[in-house]
């Protein structure tokens, strides 16, 4: 169940239990910008750890991280997503909050965040980006972001207005039943289809997006990322919603079929031949698979119902200690 943001302002309090509070930075090359966004978090969250996952930099990030006061760790496996499962892995904490390292996130939105969710107990909130930076937020991230953001809607359900943001804060339950498999910039999607599979609950909170310090460089690859990410919605889809996606399977095999043996068809009832054989077997083999398709789906569908069962009880034996 979604909770949304009140409307009145949130208090900076962020301690009515002393929870522990880690602030988990994933970097590659962000030498121009960790500094400021491991200071800045450390101002606004004073009681938190800030914890650096360095994931194979060569232009001195780990060492201005560490100078400017981080917990440096390092992730020899490239990619957002493994960085994500190690952080997730080696930390232990009642709250987290996670961040890109590239200094366009508002560390002051921090404690607001974290005071929601511990106030309302919830699993996650997403800082839904909000620039007037044209640079900032460029037109074509901002239309893929939705399209995808969409599209998981559309197959999964609604759990947040920005699929894609790079800052989350997440309770201990969320992180520590999270079996986080992605290696790249997938892991957003899978985050939020996790959320969606455990019935968490949630919210949104705008948050202030900037452009990037000048002389530091994005890691996205616009198309690239683009077309893992929908992959990855594809195997998610495949593994979640097995029915759906065999029965699609199955239904376009049955179209093609159709479409292939209608001319075959006409051709009997004219003359009472059948002159294309090969077609009509094809077509046969078409609608054979077909069956065969939904059959997998309603067998994995059993299996997937069973793997959630399973999670959701891992999920529920995890407790917030708050």
């Amino acid at each position: 169940m979604n909770v949304h943001t009140p409307k009145q302002s949130l208090s900076t309090d962020i301690r009515p239990n002393s929870p522990t509070v880690a602030v988990i930075v994933p970097c590659f090359n962000e030498a121009v910008a960790i500094g400021k966004v491991v200071t800045d978090f450390r101002s606004a969250l004073p009681d938190a750890r800030v914890y650096v996952y360095d994931n194979n930099s060569t232009d001195g990030t780990a060492d201005l991280a560490r100078a400017a006061g981080a917990t440096v760790r390092a992730e020899p496996l490239q990619g957002k997503g493994n960085v994500v499962r190690r952080m997730f892995r080696d930390i232990d904490a009642d709250v987290y909050v996670m961040v890109d390292g590239d200094d366009t996130y508002a560390a002051a939105d921090a404690p607001r965040m974290v005071e929601l969710l511990l106030r309302e107990q919830l699993d996650c909130v997403h800082g839904v980006r909000r620039s007037d930076e044209q640079e900032a937020y460029r037109f074509g991230h901002r239309i893929g972001n939705q399209v995808l953001t969409a599209l998981v809607t559309r197959l999964f359900g609604r759990v947040t207005e920005d699929m894609l943001t790079g800052y989350r804060v997440f309770s201990r339950r969320f992180v520590k039943s999270f079996p986080a498999l992605s290696s790249g910039f997938e892991i957003e999607t899978e985050i939020t289809v996790h959320a969606l599979q455990m019935r968490m609950r949630v919210a949104d909170v705008e948050t202030r997006y900037r452009g990037r310090p000048a002389g530091s460089a994005s890691k996205l690859r616009t198309y690239t990322d683009g077309l893992n990410i929908l992959g990855t919605i594809i195997e998610l889809v495949k593994q979640e919603r097995p029915l759906l996606f065999f029965n699609s399977l199955g239904a376009a095999c049955i179209i093609i079929a159709l479409t292939l043996f209608a001319p075959v068809l006409i051709e009997y009832l004219q003359t009472g031949l059948v002159r294309r054989m090969p077609t009509a077997i094809l077509s046969s083999s078409l609608v054979m698979l077909a069956f065969v398709l939904s059959g997998c789906g309603l067998i994995l569908d059993t299996v997937t119902r069973g793997r959630k069962e399973i999670k959701l009880l891992a999920y529920l034996a995890i407790r917030n200690r708050l």
